[in-house]
């Protein structure tokens, strides 16, 4: 199958893509969220197309009332490296996963509901252009886009979408984001004690609370963070006081993500 019905051009991998029905809106984006899509046959086709390209391992994308609003692929800043992915927005969640094979085959496919996502712009470092921060409750992560219109595009859709659901469903925003973590490559010692040095027997480690790369011995406490995992997580040594101090204190922010 081929993802969204479109003959699959290497050329074209990081334009973005969106759905519409015969004519290309402003941008290439389906205004209004897609709503003219809602309960459309050209809309469970496209669905039904990025399930497949997902296959098995995928989770079922087809709900009532769900409509995809626009998918392209980004450059994601992972612990490593950077890495490609593709993206999908719909209505009322975020799916990316692993390229294998670009608009045939897809793997690793992670769903970020849109109640709890924010953007953030970001400005461009010496090594990265039209970055900005997709910021969940649960998990936090830099991404690139190839320009800046199509970083505009990305920044004013998800937002877009994002406030129409809350709007429709009465929620607040959530203000409760997980820290995005910083790259192993930024550092080559740990930035809390600032002496110890990594290499191939000393590994990195990140503290699950500010996202710093830390050593072993500056991050031996753990910490349930609710909003993150039931299990304790590894933090660092300053973050481990301040939290148990806000606990201790009965504040509210305690275990609060930075970000």
């Amino acid at each position: 199958a081929l993802c969204n019905g479109r003959k699959a051009d290497s050329r074209n991998k990081r334009k973005i893509f969106l759905t519409k029905q015969q004519e290309p809106v402003s941008g290439g984006w389906s205004s209004g969220m897609g709503e003219h899509l809602v309960n459309t046959e050209v809309n469970a086709e496209r669905i039904a197309a990025v399930e497949s390209c997902f296959g098995p391992s995928g989770h079922p994308l087809a709900v009532p009332g769900r409509v995809l609003v626009g998918e392209g692929v980004l450059t994601k800043m992972c612990r490593k490296k950077p890495k490609a992915r593709v993206f999908f927005l719909f209505n009322d969640v975020l799916v990316y996963g692993t390229v294998l094979v670009y608009r045939r085959r897809y793997t690793g496919q992670h769903l970020l509901p849109l109640d709890t996502v924010s953007v953030e712009d970001l400005p461009d470092s010496e090594s990265q252009a039209n970055r900005w921060l997709i910021k969940t409750r649960q998990k936090s992560f830099v991404v690139c886009a190839a320009t800046a219109p199509e970083k505009a595009d990305w920044l004013h859709h998800i937002a877009d979408c994002v406030q129409r659901l809350l709007q429709r469903t009465g929620q607040q925003p959530c203000v409760l984001h997980a820290a995005p973590w910083i790259q192993d490559s930024v550092t080559d010692i740990c930035m809390r004690c600032t002496h110890t040095r990594f290499s191939a027997l000393v590994r990195r480690h990140h503290c699950r609370h500010c996202g710093f790369v830390v050593c072993r011995s500056c991050s031996k406490q753990r910490l349930v963070m609710p909003h993150l995992s039931a299990k304790p997580l590894r933090v660092c040594t300053l973050c481990y006081g301040q939290l148990v101090a806000a606990r201790n204190a009965g504040g509210a922010g305690a275990g609060a993500g930075a970000g």
